[in-house]
C-alpha cells in the first residue's frame, strides 16, 4: 500500500512539472500581435540594454509585442501590403506601460547619467529632452495604439536604410529632414505611405512613430506589464 501511495505522489509531482505556467491575462481590447501576424519581426528595445538609457526599462518583462485589437488588424494589412514587395515590418515598441514612461522621466532628471549620449542624443542637451519633445510624462504608447517600427527585407531580415537609427534624438529623425540620399528618402516615404494608407498617422520628429487614427482608448493610459 505504501508503495502505491508513493507512486501516486510521484505521478502527481511529475504531472505538476508538466503544467504550463499561466499566460498573462491582457485587458479587454488588447492582443499579443504575433498571434495575429506570425511573420512580424519583433525586437522590443526597452526589454534590452540597447536603448537611450542603456538598461532594460521598468515594465518590460519579455519580448512579447502587445497592441490593441483594432491597431493589430490595421497593422496586419500593412504587413500584407509589404509582402507583395518582398518586405516586412520590424517593430521596436508598441504598447508601453506607464511605469516605463515614469522610468524615462526619472532618468531625464539625472543630468549626470549620459552614458548613451554619443549614440542616441549627441547634439541635444539632456536637460532639453522634454522641451524638444523627445520625452514626455505621458506617451501615446501607453494608450495601446502607438507603434515604433521600420521595414526590413523579407529574405535577409536587414532593415531598409532610413538615414538614421531608431530612437535617435535629433533633426536626423525628423520627417522634414532632407539631407539624405535618394534611397533613404525613398525608404522613409515608403514607410510613411504604407502606414498612412491603413490609418496610422505619424509623429513629425520620429520617422518610426505612428498612432492609429480613431484609437480605441484615446484617454486611457495603461500600466500592465509587458510579459
Amino acid at each position: 500500500m505504501r508503495k502505491k501511495i508513493a507512486l501516486l505522489l510521484v505521478l502527481v509531482v511529475v504531472g505538476f512539472a508538466f503544467v504550463k505556467s499561466p499566460v498573462a491575462q491582457l485587458p479587454e481590447g488588447f492582443v499579443y500581435v504575433k498571434d495575429h501576424i506570425p511573420d512580424l519581426e519583433v525586437e522590443l528595445r526597452y526589454f534590452t540594454n540597447n536603448n537611450f538609457i542603456g538598461m532594460p526599462i521598468e515594465g518590460y518583462k519579455s519580448n512579447r509585442l502587445i497592441f490593441t485589437s483594432e491597431a493589430t488588424e490595421a497593422l496586419k494589412k500593412v504587413q500584407e501590403d509589404l509582402r507583395y514587395q518582398n518586405l516586412c515590418l520590424k517593430v521596436y515598441d508598441a504598447y508601453r506601460p506607464q511605469r516605463a514612461v515614469d522610468h524615462f522621466v526619472a532618468w531625464s532628471k539625472d543630468l549626470t547619467d549620459t552614458i548613451q549620449k554619443r549614440e542616441f542624443y549627441p547634439e541635444v542637451d539632456k536637460q532639453f529632452l522634454f522641451r524638444d519633445g523627445y520625452i514626455a510624462s505621458r506617451s501615446g504608447h501607453s494608450r495601446g495604439s502607438t507603434i515604433d517600427l521600420t521595414i526590413i527585407d523579407a529574405d535577409t531580415g536587414e532593415p531598409l536604410d532610413m538615414g538614421g537609427p531608431y530612437d535617435f534624438f535629433g533633426e536626423l529623425s525628423w520627417l522634414d529632414y532632407t539631407n539624405l540620399t535618394e534611397a533613404q528618402l525613398r525608404n522613409r516615404q515608403l514607410l510613411q505611405d504604407v502606414m498612412l494608407k491603413y490609418n496610422f498617422r505619424n509623429y513629425p520628429k520620429e520617422w518610426w512613430h505612428f498612432t492609429l487614427r480613431w484609437e480605441p482608448f484615446p484617454d486611457t493610459y495603461f500600466d500592465f506589464a509587458v510579459e
